[in-house]
C-alpha cells in the first residue's frame, strides 16, 4: 500500500470512529519528522484514548510498527509516530488552542479525504 492511501485509509478509521475535523497533511518538504501528519478531534478524553487505540490497532494490522506515543494517559493531546506518519488526537478544547493545522498546512499540502465531513451525525 501506498504512503498517501495508508494516510487516507487512517482518516477513514478515524471518521468511521466518530472522530472531528480530520485533517491529513502532506508535511515531507516542511520538516524532517515525518512525510505526513493527521490530526482529528474527540469530544471527550475516553474517545481520545478510544481513537488512539483503534489507530495503533489499525496500524499494527498494516505491519506499521508505533515508534512513539506520548499523552495516552492523559487524553488530551496524543501524538502517535509511526515514522512517516504522525497522527495527533486532540481533545476539541487542546486543539483549538495549539492549532496544529494552522502550522502545518502552507495552503497546498491539505489531502482530499473520502468522506464528506459536512454531513451532521
Amino acid at each position: 500500500m501506498q504512503d498517501q492511501e495508508l494516510v487516507l485509509k487512517l482518516a477513514q478509521t478515524l471518521y468511521d470512529r466518530k472522530a472531528g475535523d480530520i485533517t491529513a497533511l502532506k508535511v515531507g518538504h516542511l520538516t524532517v519528522l515525518c512525510d505526513y501528519m493527521v490530526i482529528a478531534s474527540g469530544r471527550t478524553v475516553s474517545q481520545v484514548e478510544a481513537l488512539s487505540q483503534e489507530v495503533d490497532e489499525m496500524m499494527a494490522k498494516e505491519g506499521i510498527a508505533l515508534r512513539r506515543s506520548e499523552g495516552a494517559r492523559e487524553g488530551r493531546w496524543v501524538v502517535l509516530d509511526y515514522g512517516f506518519i504522525m497522527v495527533h488526537l486532540f481533545h476539541r478544547d487542546e486543539r483549538a488552542f495549539h492549532n496544529l493545522d494552522r502550522l502545518w498546512n502552507d495552503g497546498e499540502n491539505q489531502l482530499a479525504l473520502p468522506f464528506d465531513q459536512t454531513v451532521a451525525d
